[in-house]
């Protein structure tokens, strides 16, 4: 019966009924959709300006207009598929992962709402295995997984229209082999803006001065008889082990960015007191629930959809599996800042959890020790 319920899941999750200066802004953006959905000939596309984007490691994004200047155009990004062993925490557990531009999570991709993003994706002659990609944020083709399936030492191109503004998951989709390849880091995320910013409540534009990418990852690392962690010579070779170990449902680790504490300590992401700072973070497997351990959400997309308003003053938000959000602070208070997954369990004993580190002075009326420790 296994083999017959695999399939992979979508979530489609409606936001909030805006009302008042949002519903107005809402209505300008509704005819912007609908001027992005209308459909362009070979030729219009053919004369649309071209741009190359250069991908960066996560947690950095890279360079972007954060309203567009110009109208749309098409997007040239090139990512290289490659099958890697990674070290997984300070004891050395290692595992293989399949990986986006040698990083977990895969670059973040930003474009704007009308943009076409035409992606070279190229699947490294050293690897054992056939790849894809299914771009959350596109229409058709099991999200163009089924336009880029490429086998060791080819590369495909795929081009696709970016109609929906919001922030979205991207991971490799082969045929019977989607979990493995997921929840061996092979995903990332890509963010579409709309064209005239990001927009509060009520419509009033938003604006960030720090962009940092955070990609929760679960990982399922067999044990051998003696519970201690098993170690392969090739990703083949660790399949069977890996299906057994994911069909249990509990991870092994759950980390931020490939490894536990690789947003932490000398990794730590940096901010200034009074920046304004977007964090977009995705989960493509399990749900998870974001929390600024002595900062909030000011303003927050939890499913990471541009059109819907942003909620408010939020402690923790909740991203679905298969999904990714976007969360704007503006940083009040120096010192050092948690960032975790709110089950703390993955958070502290499995490892999802990273640092902001904060320059700036202390404002006392915000928080003031008032008589330190002393003997009752």
């Amino acid at each position: 019966m296994g083999e017959a319920i695999k399939m992979t899941r979508r979530s489609i999750l409606a936001g909030a009924v805006a009302t008042g200066a949002f519903a107005q802004a809402a209505a300008s953006t509704s005819a912007q959709a609908q001027a992005v959905m209308s459909k362009a000939s070979a030729a219009d596309v053919a004369k649309l300006p071209r741009v190359k984007g250069q991908l960066v490691d996560p947690p950095f994004v890279h360079v972007h207009e954060q309203v567009a200047t110009s109208g749309p155009k098409v997007v040239e990004y090139e990512m290289t598929i490659h099958e890697k062993k990674i070290i997984l925490d300070d004891a050395g557990t290692e595992t293989f992962a399949f990986t986006f531009n040698g990083t977990v999570p895969g670059p973040l991709m930003v474009v704007h709402e009308g943009d076409y993003v035409e992606l070279t994706l190229i699947n490294a002659a050293t690897n054992e295995m056939m790849h894809n990609i299914d771009f959350h944020a596109s229409t058709g083709a099991l999200g163009g997984g089924a336009l880029t399936e490429v086998n060791p030492g080819e590369k495909v191109v795929l081009r696709w229209k970016a109609t929906r503004p919001g922030v979205f998951v991207y991971h490799c989709a082969p045929p019977g082999m989607v979990p493995w390849h997921v929840t061996t880091g092979m995903n990332g995320a890509l963010m579409v803006l709309p064209r005239d910013g990001l927009k509060d409540h009520q419509g009033k534009p938003l604006k960030y001065d720090r962009i940092y990418y955070v990609g929760e990852q679960d990982f399922y690392v067999p044990r051998d008889e003696n519970g201690k962690f098993k170690r392969y010579n090739s990703p083949g070779e660790a399949y069977e082990d890996m299906q057994k170990a994911m069909r249990t449902l509990t991870p092994s680790h759950v980390v931020f960015n490939g490894a536990v504490g690789a947003l932490t300590g000398k990794n730590a992401m940096t901010a200034k007191v009074g920046e304004t700072v977007l964090i977009v973070h995705s989960q493509a497997n399990r749900d998870t629930r974001p929390h600024l351990i002595g900062g909030h959400g000011d303003y927050v997309w939890a499913t990471g959809k541009f059109r819907n308003p942003p909620e408010r003053d939020l402690e923790t938000w909740f991203i679905p599996g298969g999904c990714a959000g976007a969360a704007l602070y503006t940083f009040l208070q120096p010192g050092i800042y948690a960032y975790v997954n709110h089950n703390l369990i993955e958070a502290f004993e499995l490892g999802a959890a990273g640092h902001f580190k904060v320059e700036g002075e202390w404002n006392d009326d915000l928080m003031k020790q008032i008589q330190a420790p002393t003997g009752v």
